[in-house]
């Protein structure tokens, strides 16, 4: 038979299983007798009391797991501390305020950036896990704001995108040397970006666009960096001044006479895209024949 135990930390014990058909519920107790504070960090075996934690746990069989854990929550015996009470830690195996075992979340996060976040709750979903596309965003916020920021080489290019065009804009900084981003910045008025190079007085090349505000900024707080504009926006400004020049010297439309033989007896000269003389008969073929030979020459 499958040992359940052996997939828990020994600071949880199974206590019950039960198996909906749909779910299956595994009910837990908690057996440390002591803990850390997690503020002042004084270890304590003084209960305050206990409550049930509801988690979720990756599945079985394409069934949600439902941990119900009877928890302890405890008193800080510092006096001087601002934690009076605090909850049970389980080794890394579920966080203090957390809803998902830290096994399920580093699977979720893991599906997420190789697909997407509405992608990995869709896959989730099939699987037995309840949990929303806006939920995966939010983990995946919180893992970027505890992760120390990304450093940069000496030289690093700076453009700016679109989360909705003409609404919401942002700046992206990479790293020249790994061709990855380093950090992605609110806004593109260089205000963000302005914080961001004084945090890395290092960078001496920046490549960007042609924007005033990137290279106000750039001039403002690292004078002595050298300003590059990068080949994709000078390829689209040439492409610019090449369509004023042309616009400039050739006209809109370039008239090209055409003439179409109908038969032996009717002919349609046509002079401009929107001027056509009317077929000639035989009672206005000389009149006619002689506007053409005074427009076209003989």
């Amino acid at each position: 038979m499958l040992d359940m135990q052996a997939y828990y930390p020994e600071c949880l014990r199974i206590v019950g299983l039960e198996d909906t058909g749909h779910q299956m519920d595994i009910k837990m107790k908690a057996v440390n007798i002591k803990q850390v504070c997690p503020t002042c960090k004084n270890e304590t075996s003084t209960y305050h009391g206990t409550y049930v934690r509801v988690a979720q746990d990756l599945p079985i069989f394409m069934k949600n797991v439902t941990l119900r854990i009877i928890s302890h929550e405890y008193y800080c015996t510092n006096e001087d501390c601002v934690q009076k009470t605090f909850s049970d830690d389980y080794s890394g195996f579920l966080g203090r305020y957390s809803r998902m075992t830290t096994r399920l979340e580093e699977f979720v996060r893991i599906l997420a950036l190789s697909t997407s976040c509405e992608g990995a709750a869709v896959i989730c979903k099939a699987m037995g896990l309840r949990i929303s596309g806006d939920t995966i965003i939010r983990m995946l916020k919180k893992i970027a704001d505890e992760n120390p920021a990304s450093k940069c080489s000496d030289t690093i290019g700076v453009d700016d995108f679109a989360y909705k065009k003409g609404h919401t804009y942002c700046t992206i900084v990479c790293d020249y040397e790994t061709r990855r981003p380093v950090a992605v910045l609110e806004g593109r008025n260089g205000e963000s970006l302005r914080e961001r190079l004084k945090e890395n007085k290092h960078v001496k090349r920046v490549t960007r666009d042609r924007a005033s505000a990137y290279a106000k900024v750039i001039s403002e707080v690292l004078p002595e960096t050298m300003q590059i504009a990068d080949r994709f926006h000078l390829h689209q400004n040439l492409l610019s001044a090449v369509k004023e020049a042309l616009k400039s010297e050739l006209p809109n439309k370039i008239a090209l006479p055409v003439i179409i033989e109908k038969d032996a007896r009717k002919t349609e000269i046509e002079l401009k895209p929107s001027t056509t003389i009317t077929p000639l008969d035989s009672e206005s073929s000389d009149e006619g024949l002689k506007k053409a030979g005074e427009t076209f020459g003989p």
